[in-house]
């Protein structure tokens, strides 16, 4: 397993498509978080990802590419997340894009970079929800599909995404009882240091994301709220 599988507790996730000014970006590279991923939903180019890379490299913290489509894929990062959307209703999502993507890539593939994440997604309200056509699991629902990534599908990452909204603390505890090996990563909402430190009880990781764009004090504080549970 990779270095997330053992020791990433918090991440800053910035978007390809968002203005963020040299300052504030240096500021994240430098706040002590584990890791920084590029990702997004609308409008993520080449042209936005790179500029981000190249920015992020200034820095030593390890830079991930959480690939949204195969036109943004570009060699230069430490580790490469690739989604498994276990609650669309399109195959599209869930197999059909990695088929197209290790036909086209599979000789260049390092697989000690790469790791596919069991995505959840829990907004409907959320522009990766609909443009992925999820449909809303119940609490039953999101329970059973962590227990199939890692007992059925074996994978290293079970993703709650929750995308701009403030999940219940009480499922993802649920969901953290079904994980053995599967790390459990958490997304969405975060907007306090209390909040990514109530959600940090329960996953493994968290990701901080549209903070850094309202607040990034605020932002900044979150990887102190979490080094300090240790």
């Amino acid at each position: 397993m990779n270095e997330i599988s053992t020791n990433w507790e918090h991440l800053f996730k910035l978007d390809p498509a968002k203005d963020i000014p040299d300052e504030d970006l240096d500021a994240i590279c430098e706040s002590g978080t584990d890791a920084v991923v590029v990702g997004g939903t609308d409008d993520v180019t080449l042209d936005g990802v790179l500029d981000l890379l190249s920015r992020i490299r200034r820095h030593p913290v390890p830079c991930v590419l959480e690939i949204s489509n195969m036109a943004s894929i570009t060699p230069g990062f430490d580790f490469y997340f690739i989604p498994m959307v276990m609650n669309s209703t399109e195959k599209r999502w869930i197999m059909d894009l990695h088929h197209e993507a290790i036909k086209e890539y599979r000789d260049s593939m390092n697989w000690d970079q790469i790791m596919v994440e069991g995505y959840c997604i829990l907004n409907e309200n959320a522009k990766a929800y609909k443009e992925t056509k999820c449909e809303m699991p119940d609490h039953e629902d999101v329970v059973a599909y962590a227990y199939m990534a890692e007992h059925v599908f074996r994978l290293p990452v079970f993703y709650m995404e929750y995308s701009g909204k403030y999940g219940r603390p009480e499922l993802v505890k649920e969901v953290r009882k079904q994980l053995d090996s599967t790390k459990l990563i958490y997304g969405g909402g975060i907007n306090s240091a209390s909040r990514a430190r109530e959600m940090k009880e329960q996953a493994d990781t968290i990701v901080v994301g549209n903070l850094i764009y309202s607040d990034i004090n605020k932002a900044l504080k979150t990887v102190g709220a979490v080094k300090d549970m240790r």
